[in-house]
């Protein structure tokens, strides 16, 4: 799907359908694919460091997951066709958790992996499901809270078993994560900027007036925020002052980030084009991935 922002221009945000001669791509059929290609082949909807492996970057796509180390070769890991609201769990390396669809149409509902990627369940259809959701973070807090996008704002307390909407979704919502601090407290990224809820969901106050296209709150509690016309910026929780992290994006929006668990200043980004950039020094600076 396409999004406008409120200036008018069109915005790609995670959930772009892809075309019929993409969706037919190598990708679909390849079992491993130079990490440069994805970005022509499918679509990235999220990012994790493979904890099994740091060096490793797990790269949930269109057409499945994907793993690629520092030599740009990316191997599937599985086959399930979409991954959406890809998400790691934030203390077992092994467990996983997504949504999305499967290639014959319908919705996946709320599924998890225990094997690192190679087979998946579904726990559960969700509220109203099978649910399919775009937008989906587990709490660092606690790791038995989830929250996920799907006619509303939807919140599990029992590892994503059981669900309820805990409230309406914030307008134009690209972009959820939950805080490091409190299970109660979750981040939105929207169209018109980003948002903050300490009532799980119940109601939200602005943080940041400008488009915001993507939201992460790492291990260690620091957040970070992609403002569009701003670029790539960071705070610490609680009462977050953001600050600029890096320079000279140019026309680049990010869509997905990832921090290593173990090694904060290791940062990982997708742009809205498909591109995988790294950096080793908290963000500073960035080169691209696998090159």
């Amino acid at each position: 799907m396409t999004k406008r922002n409120r200036f008018g221009v069109t915005a790609v945000v995670a959930g772009l359908a892809l075309s019929g001669a993409v969706a037919i791509g190598l990708v679909a059929q390849a079992e491993s694919v130079p990490v440069s290609e994805l970005r022509e082949q499918t679509h990235i909807h999220g990012l994790a460091v493979d904890r099994q492996d740091p060096q490793s970057l797990l790269i949930a796509t269109h057409h499945g997951l994907f793993r690629s180390g520092p030599d740009g070769k990316a191997e599937r890991v599985s086959v399930v066709q979409d991954f959406m609201g890809f998400t790691p769990h934030p203390s077992d390396p092994g467990t996983l958790y997504a949504s999305g669809h499967p290639a014959d149409g319908g919705n996946l509902g709320f599924i998890a992996s225990t094997d690192g990627g190679a087979t998946w369940e579904q726990v559960s259809p969700g509220e109203g499901g099978p649910v399919d959701f775009h937008q989906m973070t587990v709490s660092p807090a606690d790791p038995m809270v989830v929250y996920g996008a799907f006619g509303g704002l939807q919140v599990s307390r029992d590892g994503g078993k059981t669900w309820s909407v805990a409230g309406p979704l914030p307008e134009r919502l690209i972009d959820l994560a939950a805080s490091a601090q409190d299970a109660d407290t979750v981040y939105a990224a929207t169209e018109s900027g980003l948002l903050v809820s300490k009532d799980a969901g119940g109601t939200w106050a602005a943080v940041e007036g400008s488009p915001v296209s993507m939201v992460e709150v790492a291990p260690d509690g620091t957040l970070y925020a992609f403002v569009v016309g701003q670029g790539l910026m960071r705070s610490a929780e609680g009462e977050l002052d953001l600050e600029s992290v890096g320079a000279g994006w140019g026309g680049r929006i990010l869509l997905h980030l990832a921090v290593d668990p173990a090694n904060k200043e290791r940062v990982f980004v997708a742009t809205h084009e498909g591109e995988i950039l790294a950096s080793t020094d908290g963000g500073t600076s960035w080169t691209t991935f696998g090159s």
